[in-house]
């Protein structure tokens, strides 16, 4: 046997275990779901062939109607505001840690820490810090004589105070693709425009953004999938039904409780929760595809 092929036989050995670990637990659950959303189901047995009912009843009959596009809504809002606050801040933070002040590398791993914790123990921390009694944020709004409001138990702020915590756990890392970025530019580029009354806010807004862009590429098609993928923190901070009263339900709680049951409703419906399952994956896949070409283009024109 020749180099050439025992290279290939040692390369195929070695991808051989996760081939297999993907196609058992990826692939195989995927043509799974896609098989069962065109089946109805009578509990955990499968029943009679339905077609595409149950996409159209999960998209046009309530209520599965209702709850579907008011979960979309709550992932929409979700990734405009992760988009605009998450990564317009660290966008704002890579430019100071790019200035080299004293004490910079520390403060790079300081805002990365947080990354490194599992959404679920920044759930649970977050969950303790809102505590509307005992919370450490409430205390310290008590501090400046402000009465601070029961964070998630109402549906006016649970929404919001679970993009603020998202924020405070991946801002390190949008902020550190956005330095890598800053850094490829040419020092001559910045101080040239410097020398020419270029101000801190021209130079982020007509020099350093445009350059940046492949880096913006990144970080909006990571935020979009990661917001209408969001689960674990919804479902550690706010539970599985999305409380209070749903206004932090999102497809991913969504479509675990219609698959699997929860706690008020112990019904397992796979055929409409498979149907759910592959309308995400759709949505999700073509959007990102879309907007990567798009975004692509842009960093070539540009």
């Amino acid at each position: 046997m020749s180099f050439g092929h025992r290279r290939g036989w040692w390369i195929g050995f070695l991808l051989a275990p996760a081939l297999v670990t993907m196609a058992v637990f990826v692939a195989w659950p995927m043509l799974g779901a896609l098989r069962y959303a065109f089946y109805d189901f009578h509990g955990l047995k499968i029943g009679g062939f339905v077609g595409l009912q149950n996409f159209v009843d999960v998209l046009g009959e309530p209520p599965y109607r209702g709850w579907t596009y008011t979960a979309l809504w709550h992932n929409t809002i979700v990734f405009v505001s992760l988009m605009v606050l998450q990564n317009g801040v660290a966008y704002l933070l890579a430019f100071a840690l790019l200035q080299g002040l004293p004490g910079h590398r520390v403060h790079r791993v300081i805002v990365f820490l947080p990354v490194v914790l599992s959404a679920v123990i920044v759930g649970f921390l977050w969950k303790l810090f809102l505590n509307p009694l005992f919370g450490l944020v409430n205390q310290a709004l008590l501090l400046v004589g402000v009465h601070g409001p029961p964070w998630l138990g109402s549906e006016y702020t649970a929404l919001g105070s679970l993009i603020l915590v998202n924020t405070w756990h991946w801002l390190g890392f949008s902020t550190l693709v956005f330095l890598a970025g800053m850094q490829s530019v040419p020092a001559e580029i910045l101080e040239a425009a410097r020398l020419d009354g270029a101000t801190n806010a021209t130079l982020l807004r007509r020099i350093i953004w445009p350059l940046v862009a492949p880096s913006t590429t990144i970080l909006f098609t990571l935020t979009f999938i990661g917001s209408f993928n969001w689960f674990e923190l919804p479902y550690v901070m706010a539970g599985l039904n999305g409380s209070p009263g749903g206004a932090t339900d999102v497809l991913g709680l969504y479509f675990y409780r219609t698959a699997f049951g929860s706690v008020s409703s112990g019904l397992q419906d796979f055929g409409h929760g498979s149907a759910l399952a592959v309308l995400m994956f759709a949505f999700v896949g073509s959007c990102a595809a879309v907007a990567l070409h798009v975004l692509r283009r842009r960093e070539v024109a540009l």
